[in-house]
C-alpha cells in the first residue's frame, strides 16, 4: 500500500463513522471577536490527538496553537536525543481506536508490511514523520509560531489568551475551555541543581532538554549528571559527535533495574489508575518515582560500546566549581575530576506557580498537599506541589473564587501524572487519557449551554412522522 492509498482510506474509515458531522455546541458571540469553544496549546502527539477527539466529537470550532515551526513540535527532532521511541512498537497510542491512523499502517505504507516484525523500536525520526502525517492527513487546524504568554480569566467560562510569536495573527484570542497540553516540561520547568545554576558561568552547562553545540564539543571531556534514560541517551549522542570522553555519574548505589511502566501496561493500572482512592494514587506515584525509568538495553549497550563512555555509580555530585583553566571541577565521594562541559539530566520541577501563563490563577489551583496527607514515611513535597486534577484533567480550586477562575482550564502534561497516572505523560496511557480529557471538555461544554439545549429540547416540534390514517383511497 502507498501512503496515497493510505490516505483514502483513513478518510474512507472516518466517513463510515460520520466523521465531520455539524458542530453542536451552541456558538458564543464577543464584542472583541471570534470565541473559540477550545483552544489548545501545543501541538506536539498530545494536542493533536486531542484535536482529533475533539473533532470526532463535533467540537470543530476549536484551535491548537504551537511555539514551534511546522514539523518540529515536541522533543522529536529538538532536543530529545535517543535513537527510537522507549515504548514498544506494538502500543497503539493516538489513533483513537482507527486502524488505518496507527504507526504501524503508516510504516508499512513507507515499507511493506514485510519488514514489521524485523523492527525493534520506533525511531525518533520515523515518529516524527508519522506526526506530521497525522497532523496532515486529519487536517487539523494547528496555528505554529505562536507562544501563549498569559491566561486571563474574563468571565466565568471564557479566558482572554495572550499571545505572541510570527505565527500569530492577533495578541489575543478567546476560548470558551483551554487545555495545556504542554509536555514534559508543561506543568513546571527543568531542574538545574543550584550548585551548578549559581557557581557555573552558564556557557559551561546547559540542560539535556536545550540545543546544545555538540560540534564545539568534538574531542572535549563531558560529564552527564543524572542516571535516568535521558542521561545514557545523551551520552551516547554526545560520544556519535565525536565527544571524546561522557562520564555518566549516577547517584544511586545501583543502576536502577526495573521500568514501572511495563507492568503498569499490562495490568490495567493505566486505564484503571483514575478510579483508585487518593492513598493508593500517591502511594503508586511514590514507588514510580523510586525506580525512575531506566535506560533502555539497548541505549545501554550503544553508549557503553564506546571506548570514551564511563559510568560512576554511588557518586553523587558534593561540588562544583569552574576551576583556573576554565574547566569544571566536579567532586564527588569517589574523588575530583574536571571537564570541559556538564550537561544535566535531572529531570525537572513540577508546580502550577513555575508557569508564567498561569500566574493569574495559580494561586486558586489546588495541589496535592492541599487535599491529601500523606502517611509520613512516604510523605514528598515534590508530589504534594502536583496540581490536584479532576479524572477529566480539570484543575481543581482551592476555594470558591478558584472554582469560577479555574471553570474550562485543562492540564494534560506531565503535572497530571499523581492524579491522572501517565496518561497525559506517556505514549502507552494516551489511548486512555485522550478520550477522558475529549469527554470532559464536551460534557463542560453542554453543562454550560444546558439551558439553551434543554430550552431547544422542549421546545423542538419537527415532525417526523407523516403516515395518515386511515389511508386515502
Amino acid at each position: 500500500m502507498s501512503i496515497e492509498a493510505l490516505n483514502d482510506r483513513v478518510k474512507t474509515d472516518l466517513s463510515y463513522l460520520a466523521y465531520g458531522g455539524a458542530n453542536w455546541v451552541f456558538p458564543r458571540a464577543h464584542t472583541e471577536g471570534r470565541v473559540y469553544d477550545t483552544v489548545v496549546v501545543g501541538g506536539g502527539q498530545s494536542g493533536l490527538a486531542i484535536a482529533f477527539g475533539l473533532m470526532k466529537e463535533r467540537i470543530s470550532n476549536i484551535l491548537v496553537i504551537d511555539e514551534n515551526k511546522e514539523g518540529l513540535e515536541g522533543p522529536w527532532v529538538t532536543y530529545a536525543r535517543m535513537v527510537t521511541l522507549r515504548t514498544p512498537k506494538h502500543l497503539t497510542s493516538i489513533d483513537l481506536g482507527i486502524p488505518s491512523l496507527t504507526y504501524r499502517s503508516w510504516w508499512e505504507a513507507q515499507f511493506g508490511p514485510e519488514g514489521w516484525e524485523r523492527v525493534d523500536k520506533i525511531n525518533r525520526g520515523d515518529w516524527m514523520s508519522y506526526l506530521r502525517w497525522y497532523r496532515s492527513v486529519l487536517g487539523l487546524p494547528v496555528c505554529n509560531g505562536t507562544r501563549l504568554r498569559l491566561i486571563e480569566p474574563v468571565e466565568q467560562g471564557l479566558y482572554r489568551l495572550h499571545l505572541d510569536g510570527e505565527g500569530s495573527s492577533s495578541e489575543t484570542v478567546l476560548a470558551r475551555k483551554v487545555v495545556l497540553a504542554t509536555g514534559i516540561q508543561g506543568g513546571g520547568e527543568w531542574h538545574v541543581p543550584p550548585m551548578i545554576a549559581d557557581r557555573l558561568p552558564s556557557s559551561l552547562y546547559a540542560h539535556a532538554s536545550k540545543d546544545i553545540d555538540f560540534g564545539s564539543l568534538k574531542g572535549k571531556r563531558v560529564a552527564v549528571l543524572g542516571g535516568g534514560a535521558s542521561a545514557f541517551d545523551n551520552a551516547n549522542y554526545a560520544l556519535s559527535e565525536g565527544v571524546a570522553e561522557a562520564h555518566v555519574f549516577v547517584r544511586r548505589k545501583e543502576m536502577p533495574r526495573i521500568n514501572p511502566i511495563r507492568q503498569m501496561e499490562a495490568s490495567g493500572m493505566i486505564e484503571r489508575y483514575p478510579s483508585l482512592p487518593d492513598g493508593d494514587k500517591y502511594a503508586a506515584m511514590v514507588h514510580f518515582f523510586k525506580h525512575n525509568q531506566p535506560p533502555t538495553n539497548d541505549t545501554f549497550e550503544r553508549a557503553s560500546s564506546w571506548s570514551g563512555f564511563r559510568l560512576h555509580i554511588g557518586s553523587p555530585w558534593l561540588n562544583v566549581a569552574q576551576a583556573d583553566d576554565g574547566s569544571v571541577e566536579v567532586v564527588t565521594a569517589q574523588g575530583t575530576q574536571n571537564f570541559d562541559f556538564i550537561i544535566v539530566s535531572t529531570g525537572l520541577l513540577t508546580d502550577p506557580s513555575l508557569r508564567p501563563e498561569l500566574k493569574l490563577v495559580e494561586r486558586h489551583i489546588a495541589r496535592w498537599g492541599d487535599r491529601y496527607a500523606a502517611p509520613e514515611s512516604i510523605a514528598s513535597d515534590i508530589l504534594d506541589a502536583h496540581p490536584y486534577l479532576t479524572p477529566g484533567f480539570a484543575f481543581t480550586a482551592r476555594d470558591e473564587e478558584g472554582a469560577s477562575l479555574l471553570h474550562g482550564l485543562f492540564s494534560f502534561n506531565y503535572s497530571a501524572l499523581i492524579s491522572c497516572g501517565i496518561s497525559a505523560s506517556a505514549l502507552s496511557g494516551m489511548r486512555c487519557g485522550v478520550p477522558k480529557i475529549v469527554a470532559a471538555i464536551a460534557d463542560q461544554l453542554f453543562l454550560d449551554d444546558k439551558e439553551n439545549v434543554l430550552g431547544d429540547y422542549f421546545a423542538y416540534r419537527d415532525q417526523e412522522f407523516t403516515g395518515m390514517w386511515p389511508k386515502a383511497e
